[in-house]
């Protein structure tokens, strides 16, 4: 056995120790995200949100609310989609309220 210092990165995810430099799994970021927008806007929210790569609305509600379903290659890009989409206008709100990474 090789005598080895523990990562804590390593040991939470689980990975086997080694010297080797930690690499993340391979797979795509997939989350959801609640918006809340002016709902006479919300049209218009829609396709800004359909428009951005990635992005489906899983659900709707009149009164100002989509769930949106984000696939992103990595972290980074469902970080910006997220802050792309709080930054529209009309939107009051968009929070993340599920993420996974989906692994191949």
């Amino acid at each position: 056995m090789r005598d080895t210092a523990i990562n804590r990165r390593t040991l939470i995810t689980g990975r086997q120790l080694t010297m080797e430099r930690v690499v993340a799994p391979p797979g795509d970021e997939i989350a959801s995200i609640l918006v809340q927008a002016r709902p006479e806007r919300l049209d218009a929210v829609e396709a800004a949100i359909l428009a951005l790569s990635g992005c489906e609305i899983f659900g709707r509600d009149p009164r100002g609310k989509l769930v949106v379903v984000v696939d992103a290659p990595d972290a980074g890009a469902l970080g910006a989609t997220l802050n792309t989409i709080a930054l529209l206008p009309h939107v009051h709100s968009a929070s993340l309220v599920f993420h996974a990474i989906d692994v191949c």
